[in-house]
């Protein structure tokens, strides 16, 4: 009673105190009071706690101002004639998620978050496509990570700064892999992000998104991260890495290549990708983690291109239903279902059926998880990898390889031209060459998006023969054919399966 007794005059004098402190106004014969409250805090009342489970206040202000300067705005702008181009297809997840009708009248193509217009409405003049993205400044001397989407193909790059200097930029390089790419623009003593251990984010941390969503620039919107290691289908490169952060923290249309911040300012992943019924938020974005952004920038900057270690294997995650399929004794870990020929994991005694339970004294719970690690590491790094096989525990020691089967670093110009082409391509066997009365050849063993599937016909299995009526025996010459062309080629083949000869034509 004592209590509700001092409670009840508290309130009483702070109801006295308005009433008098009001300002009084007469109008005629009325009176009006005009009430305004004095003191009440600027800041929110949230608390959370720090490392150090010590109390602090949950404020967005001073990282928010920490971190705008190092976000910038991205237009990109292609010239061409765009009426014959088809959008790619998305995989099936998204399909739903971003409609064909909605982007083309909003956004244009339908496989990214760019916002498109078309300023050239005569049919005999050029169109031209802009389209807008975000970037974040990772050093003083003008470097800007952003996505690969944000940027491919374009014409022109201008970045605008926070205070609304423009520049023309520069591409360094790309890796359609994990959707990043790494720009310039002629400036130095730029403010940057300086990147955090993206292992030691925890679900549930405070994180902030910043960005140009819709043109609106430097937004900044706050959430949490919701998951990590999320794969969800959605880059069409034949060695896309996907282990995206997940975060409720709003993204759009635009903050592609933006920054996910924790509230210190560091810099937690690179926003890349939404998921959504509309095309527009719907409470889940996904961003690339900041280990994977920083491997990625290290390697463009060092040699003009990713250099990536492969283990050589085909994996699923392991689950309840697996585990019992299989007679696993854990529903955690990477079950290994094929191992490659001539592949680093064949090499390291890796054995299909194996389940993959720890790298490098860091525990893998499932598929996106070991790709991000493996994909973390150059060709001739060895690792130390933790497998279950059957009751057994094993260690093992294994060293990484290339893409093509050895432990050294690719050639720029080599990877660069299989990118373009967009397939993954093999020696044809000496029965089959035999078989079909030739010297040699290259089979085109599995296409993606490129300049194969998007100027010609061809089909998985042709047998290229001739390039540009250059006999072709083996990939090396395929690669040493094409690296340094320009213009038309003409590649001429044979499938094993249709008789003839087969041309196809395309520009590079």
């Amino acid at each position: 009673m004592k209590s509700y007794f001092i409670s009840g005059i508290v309130a009483l004098v702070v109801s006295l105190g308005v009433i008098w402190g009001a300002p009084e106004i007469v109008s005629g014969s009325k009176t009006l009071k005009i009430e305004h409250l004095n003191g009440v805090p600027t800041k929110g009342s949230m608390y959370t706690l720090n490392d150090n489970n010590e109390i602090v206040p949950l404020d967005f202000t001073d990282v928010s101002e920490k971190v705008m300067d190092a976000v910038v705005h991205i237009k990109s702008t292609q010239t061409g004639d765009y009426s014959s181009r088809q959008p790619q297809q998305l995989p099936d997840p998204f399909r739903d998620f971003f409609r064909d009708d909605f982007f083309d009248q909003f956004f244009g193509r339908p496989d990214d978050q760019r916002q498109y217009r078309f300023e050239s409405p005569q049919p005999d003049l050029p169109q031209v496509r802009v389209g807008t993205g975000s970037g974040v400044i990772i050093n003083d001397e003008g470097y800007i990570v952003t996505n690969n989407h944000v940027i491919s193909n374009a014409d022109d790059i201008e970045v605008t700064l926070h205070d609304n200097r423009t520049y023309k930029a520069t591409v360094i390089g790309i890796d359609p892999s994990t959707d990043l790419a790494l720009i310039q623009i002629k400036e130095k003593n730029l403010p940057s992000l300086a990147f955090v251990n993206s292992d030691e984010v925890r679900v549930g941390e405070w994180v902030l998104a910043v960005g140009n969503p819709f043109n609106l620039n430097s937004t900044v919107t706050a959430g949490i991260i919701s998951a990590k290691s999320r794969n969800i289908n959605i880059l069409s490169d034949q060695y896309a890495i996907e282990s995206f952060i997940q975060t409720d923290a709003a993204i759009n249309p635009g903050n592609s290549g933006g920054a996910l911040v924790n509230l210190q300012g560091g810099l937690v992943g690179i926003s890349t990708a939404i998921a959504s019924p509309t095309g527009a938020y719907a409470g889940y974005g996904f961003a690339v983690p900041s280990n994977m952004v920083n491997k990625v920038m290290e390697d463009l900057l060092k040699y003009g291109i990713v250099q990536r270690g492969y283990l050589g294997v085909t994996i699923r995650s392991v689950d309840g239903n697996l585990a019992k399929e299989k007679s696993l004794e854990s529903t955690r870990g990477v079950f290994i279902d094929s191992v490659a020929e001539n592949s680093a994991a064949m090499d390291g005694g890796i054995k299909v059926g194996d389940v993959v339970i720890e790298i490098d004294d860091i525990e893998v719970n499932n598929a996106p998880e070991l790709q991000e690690i493996i994909a973390r590491h150059r060709p001739g790094d060895k690792i130390n990898l933790k497998i279950a096989r059957g009751s057994k525990t094993l260690d093992l020691k294994v060293e990484l390889k290339n893409r093509e089967g050895e432990a050294k670093f690719l050639a720029k110009n080599r990877v660069e031209i299989l990118n373009v082409l967009g397939a993954e391509f093999e020696d044809v066997e000496k029965d089959v060459a035999k078989k079909l009365d030739i010297d040699g050849g290259v089979r085109v063993k599995k296409l993606y998006a490129g300049k194969l599937t998007k100027h010609t016909d061809i089909r998985e299995g042709f047998i290229i023969t001739k390039v540009d009526g250059q006999q072709i025996k083996n990939t090396e010459e395929l690669t040493k054919a094409l690296e340094n062309k320009k213009g038309g080629v003409m590649i001429e083949g044979v499938y094993e399966d249709r008789p003839g000869q087969y041309y196809y034509a395309f520009g590079l």
